[in-house]
């Protein structure tokens, strides 16, 4: 079963994206308090976004499709560091990352939990295997943007809040031209 990340810290960081500080990553969620984050959008050369269905037992949005992987710096990790090794923990995918964006979002996720993030995004064109752990995620799919954007404005609720923050407000900044 996934951890809860009780005892797992977080950086905290003003609208600046300055560190000031550390917490437990539950409280954090408890209390909605500002935190660095990161999160990963891959898309393969035809276009296709790479979703994940988060493992149910995860303590908040359990069972919704989002992007590709995200999760949290360690402190004194940088967000692009962070993005790789969980990008490697979570989907089994190693591949060069840009930065596509920045953004700030709160939202209250369920289970008492309230995610206030500052969340840097990357993203990558892959077309290779996706190993996932089934700790993390309970499925992946390769869906098109326009089976994607049917499906996000018919059922909004199948998908993560941040998730669809990305897709509905930053789409074109996840674009990326295909690999090679």
């Amino acid at each position: 079963m996934p951890e809860d990340g009780s005892e797992e810290q977080v950086v905290l960081v003003d609208v600046e994206d300055r560190a000031i500080g550390t917490a437990p990553k539950l409280e954090v969620h408890r209390q909605g308090r500002l935190h660095r984050a990161i999160s990963v959008v891959l898309r393969d050369s035809a276009g296709r976004f790479l979703l994940q269905k988060r493992h149910r037992a995860k303590y908040h949005s359990g069972g919704l499709w989002t992007n590709t992987c995200c999760s949290h710096p360690r402190p004194g990790e940088e967000p692009l560091a962070a993005a790789r090794r969980r990008l490697a923990e979570e989907m089994g995918i190693e591949v060069e990352l840009a930065h596509l964006l920045t953004t700030i979002y709160r939202a209250e996720v369920g289970n008492g939990m309230i995610e206030h993030e500052l969340v840097h995004v990357f993203g990558a064109v892959y077309d290779g295997p996706v190993r996932p752990d089934p700790e993390e995620a309970e499925g992946f799919a390769w869906v098109s943007p326009e089976e994607l954007e049917a499906d996000v404005r018919a059922r909004p609720e199948r998908y993560s809040f941040w998730f669809r923050l990305y897709f509905c407000e930053h789409r074109p900044r996840l674009e990326l031209p295909p690999a090679g």
